[in-house]
């Protein structure tokens, strides 16, 4: 979940009651301190239930499993959204014990430009802010800050994106540039070739 995960938790505690959420933190071995710190201050200033389930063991197993057929490759995607499926499928098996809906976190922009991962971060029964463009969710989110000061941890919106799905992992887009431009093509229903005479670079759209 990361800075979507924030802003989908407070949607939920707003709109079900802090008492009817729960959050689950699923930490890999590329998970920052301050990534798991700020979880948990968030699931503190919700007062929503938060527990921890730490993913390396099982991550280990599946990448040892693969290790006959990976061998001799160059390691990237692959092993990168592992921990991606890994989250998903404890998150699926958690709500269909406890018959609680999981909400998947993914916000336009990102759908629109598939950086997300199937049977991973897209797991859930409902996508809370998929039809928000990235960088209205991080205005949506100050919004918040400003009626009521530092609910969403002020380092989970300041902080660079990351998937924290390998070290040193950013999102790999200027999402000033590309935000606006999905927007452009979704909403407004303008074609590549419009925008490109309207002065956008040819290589992203």
């Amino acid at each position: 979940g990361g800075f979507y995960g924030a802003r989908t938790n407070a949607i939920a505690a707003d709109a079900l009651g802090s008492s009817k959420v729960h959050t689950i933190s699923l930490p890999s071995k590329y998970s920052s301190d301050h990534s798991i710190d700020d979880a948990e201050l968030l699931a503190q200033n919700l007062n929503i239930d938060h527990k921890v389930i730490k993913i390396n063991e099982v991550v280990n197993v599946m990448e040892h499993t693969l290790d006959p057929y990976f061998n001799n490759t160059e390691s990237g995607v692959a092993e990168e959204n592992i921990q991606a499926r890994v989250r998903g499928n404890i998150l699926m098996a958690l709500s269909n014990k406890f018959n609680w809906l999981l909400l998947s976190t993914g916000n336009k922009t990102e759908m629109a430009l598939g950086y997300c991962t199937l049977y991973g971060d897209m797991c859930g029964g409902l996508s809370v802010i998929s039809d928000v463009d990235k960088l209205s969710v991080y205005r949506l989110a100050n919004w918040i800050n400003k009626v009521s000061p530092n609910r969403i941890p002020q380092n989970i919106i300041s902080k660079p994106p990351s998937a924290e799905l390998a070290p040193g992992q950013v999102d790999p887009f200027d999402y000033n540039v590309v935000s606006p431009l999905v927007s452009a093509l979704i909403d407004d229903g303008k074609s590549p070739s419009e925008l490109i005479k309207e002065g956008a670079d040819p290589e992203l759209v």
